[in-house]
């Protein structure tokens, strides 16, 4: 269901410094706000607040953004997304973890994965009665949650694979809005992005790796975005 720009929400959207979903929920007429660690890049730090995010994430609260304003939340937010640190969850970093017998080698990492483990639990455990989750495929040592559904980028706009979990409360499946055929991989090699050299994931930093692409954010506002009753995907914690 496409979000009505008479029906705003308190939005608040964690981990984002890119504000691609901030915007796209602005856009709709809504009162979203990014929070992040650092700094934004999304050109709006009157919608960003820079610093710890978990003392929001149930609502009832008041904060200052980078712009200089100050706002209040009374009761709980209408919709939590978050993106929170997949570095030491994801799969792709088992290697570093494991030896090629499966056995863990690197202890270290293993806590910061567990603490990386509990900062994602913070969220889906918080006090709203809609969130969604953004991260890559977990390592299952991790014992997250099983996501509710895997989008690619090329599902809504954009020729490129990668492969991404969401976990979702009481929200719907989102839907693809726009197919097209993919190029490469946004994240790793392929045979694609091989033949073009502005294909590889190699040109592209972490940070740009990890930003929201434009086509999903807008998806998650026109179909989350709205306060009617819809039906929801309940996920199951147990």
């Amino acid at each position: 269901m496409e979000g009505d720009k008479t029906d705003k929400m308190n939005v608040l959207i964690a981990c984002e410094e890119s504000q691609a979903v901030c915007k796209a929920f602005r856009e709709l007429g809504h009162e979203a706000y990014s929070c992040d660690i650092q700094e934004c890049s999304g050109g709006h730090p009157e919608w960003h607040i820079q610093g710890d995010v978990l003392p929001l994430i149930n609502g009832d609260c008041s904060f200052t953004t980078v712009g200089g304003g100050t706002h209040t939340i009374v009761g709980k937010w209408d919709l939590l997304i978050a993106f929170p640190p997949c570095t030491y969850l994801t799969t792709a970093g088992a290697v570093r973890l494991y030896t090629q017998g499966h056995i863990i080698k690197d202890f270290l990492r293993l806590q910061k994965g567990k603490e990386a483990a509990k900062f994602f639990m913070a969220f889906l455990n918080a006090d709203c009665d809609k969130i969604a989750i953004e991260n890559p495929t977990p390592m299952s040592v991790f014992n997250l949650p099983k996501y509710s559904q895997v989008i690619q980028p090329y599902e809504y706009g954009h020729p490129y694979t990668k492969r991404t979990c969401l976990w979702l409360k009481n929200l719907p499946k989102l839907k693809p809005t726009e197919i097209v055929e993919p190029t490469g991989y946004w994240v790793g090699g392929s045979v694609l992005s091989r033949q073009n050299p502005n294909m590889k994931s190699g040109l592209r930093d972490q940070k740009k790796r990890s930003k929201t692409f434009p086509g999903i954010a807008k998806a998650m506002a026109e179909q989350w975005g709205s306060q009617s009753e819809i039906e929801p995907y309940q996920l199951s914690l147990f």
